[in-house]
């Protein structure tokens, strides 16, 4: 009888459902954590050992030149080709439409021949406007923070280290503008490494590009400092080099990536909230994971207290999460380490206190210390598109209802005839092919509208449907109306993947493009989101991770927060 109370008394804990978790705005306040594409990517170099060079410096004394970076793994070898030039300041630029950049980049499945260094240097500094080949997986652009690459040149050069909190705020000495794969510009198809063990998941040959990058960066500053002052200049201290990470501007671009990849973004959020699940379920813990958990908290709060940005938008976040970070380090000095299922005791109070931003904060601190409990799901991170994307004709009409009613029931509460519920429009720029988003009552652009808003089109679709009896085939009701089609495949594809579908109005006046971007980018392993508008932002990447020479004996994890300040 006791057994059976006991067994009665446990909690339920499942996966948080899609309409808690598939809403932008919390989608745009989730934060990186060990599940991030970026830290897997360095846990499987440290497990495989891998080994890196700098294989050639040819950099003159005015910082223009050619560098390689080689990545030696137990199968293969890739290299990272880096162009430098001297870009006159008027010259730089965020935007995609720039012509010229402080470095450009390319990423070779191989050791490279000086015949392919040729090759590639008539065509990486040109970037769209020229052609990498089927050897090379990425193509990368990169500018020179105006802000912090002179002041570290100058630190250095006159024999000083760079002091800590300039570096902080800033994070990086170059901000990339775009990392380009998966057969652009000439780029190999992904189908030609996908099967790739060291590859396995998520954008693993970008990031990796990013990270042999984020190197050159610091050894073309140290370069600069020596040009600069011989006698006097130093290299950068490793603790203070490892503050450094990689910037990015990212814009509209990225935006639509979580609405045309259904299948591959609910095996990214799944992947997360079934980590969250496990922890949660931990029946008990000990003192020390506590002790463990409150000095995350720390880091997180120092984390967030050196997160600056200009945009009131982000400002007011980041204010709301340094008050809950706090008001979670106070919580857990008087949490009792014997509590029943701590970790679910711990959420349920961030649940009932903290705002969106803290409790995605929360969810990446409580995933954190329980690697040998999560880290398998990162093999899961991927998915193969093209299973999805038959459509079963012979599912019924009413059958297709059924789904609008399990998995589309937020569309009810939007009215599509109002002009705010319709506001926006999704299209791509005939200049540069990039997805933009323009004003549908201000701007003569539907025409040219993507079907990037499946919350209308799927109320649509059920206008349409109710028109017709349940038990009709959706085949017959697709040769009818194949404007539909689209939106049917979808609405099967998000039936058997629930976090495949976003919750909320895609094309409404007051969304939030950030929140796509924030969303897709904490995957990645960013960090330090600062809004530019509400269209493109900054991040920061690989901040505190270690260098390829501090790989083997440092735990990328372990450094993922900044240690705490002496």
């Amino acid at each position: 009888m006791d057994a059976q109370i006991q067994k009665s008394s446990e909690p339920l804990i499942v996966n948080r459902p899609a309409s808690v978790v598939m809403k932008l705005a919390r989608m745009g306040s989730f934060h990186q954590s060990r599940l991030s594409f970026m830290r897997v990517l360095l846990r499987r170099l440290k497990a495989e050992n891998w080994q890196f060079r700098q294989a050639e410096w040819h950099i003159d004394k005015d910082g223009v030149g050619v560098a390689t970076y080689e990545a030696i793994g137990p199968e293969r070898t890739y290299t990272l080709v880096a162009f430098a030039h001297d870009l006159p300041d008027e010259k730089r630029s965020d935007r995609v439409i720039a012509e010229a950049w402080d470095a450009t980049f390319t990423l070779h499945d191989g050791t490279i021949s000086q015949d392919d260094i040729a090759r590639l240097a008539a065509n990486v500094p040109r970037q769209e406007a020229g052609r990498i080949s089927g050897q090379e997986l990425v193509l990368s652009r990169a500018n020179r923070s105006v802000r912090l690459f002179d002041y570290v040149v100058d630190c250095l050069a006159r024999g000083q280290q760079p002091e800590r909190q300039k570096i902080e705020p800033i994070g990086y000495l170059m901000r990339t503008t775009a990392v380009y794969g998966s057969g652009k510009f000439g780029a190999a198809d992904r189908s030609h490494w996908a099967d790739r063990a060291e590859f396995a998941g998520s954008f693993q040959p970008e990031l990796l590009a990013v990270w042999l990058i984020r190197s050159f960066t610091i050894d073309i500053v140290e370069h600069m400092a020596r040009q600069r002052a011989p006698e006097t200049a130093i290299k950068l201290d490793p603790n203070i080099r490892r503050r450094i990470g990689v910037g990015n501007s990212t814009g509209l671009g990225m935006a639509p990536f979580l609405i045309n990849h259904p299948a591959l973004i609910h095996a990214w959020i799944n992947a997360r909230e079934t980590a969250l699940t496990r922890v949660r379920q931990l029946p008990n813990t000990d003192r020390d994971m506590i002790c463990n958990l409150k000095n995350l908290v720390q880091r997180a709060l120092q984390n967030a207290n050196e997160w600056t940005t200009d945009s009131p938008y982000q400002n007011h976040k980041t204010a709301g999460l340094r008050d809950n970070l706090a008001r979670l380090a106070a919580y857990l000095t008087n949490f009792d380490p014997a509590t029943a299922y701590p970790y679910n005791a711990i959420y349920d109070w961030g649940d009932q206190h903290l705002s969106l931003e803290g409790q995605e904060q929360l969810v990446s601190l409580l995933i954190e210390r329980h690697g040998a409990l999560v880290d398998d799901l990162a093999i899961t991170m991927s998915a193969d598109e093209t299973s999805t994307f038959h459509i079963d004709g012979s599912m019924t009409i009413g059958k297709i209802k059924n789904i609008f009613d399990d998995s589309y029931g937020w569309v009810n509460k939007i009215d599509y005839s109002e002009n705010a519920a319709k506001a926006r429009v999704w299209y791509v720029s005939e200049e540069k092919l990039e997805p933009r988003l323009g004003e549908r009552f201000e701007e003569p652009i539907e025409p040219f509208e993507q079907p990037l808003a499946p919350g209308r089109d799927v109320a649509a679709a059920r206008q349409t449907l109710d028109q017709w009896d349940d038990r009709t085939s959706i085949a017959s009701f697709l040769l009818a109306h194949p404007e539909h089609r689209h939106i049917i495949r979808r609405m099967q594809i998000v039936a058997a993947l629930p976090y495949a579908e976003i919750h909320d109005n895609t094309i409404a006046a007051d969304m939030q493009p950030i929140d796509l971007l924030r969303c897709k980018l904490s995957f990645f392993g960013a960090s330090k989101f600062d809004p530019r508008s509400d269209r493109w932002l900054r991040i920061t990447m690989y901040q505190g991770a270690p260098f390829p020479d501090e790989l083997a004996r440092l735990d990328p994890d372990d450094l993922a927060y900044p240690p705490l300040h002496s």
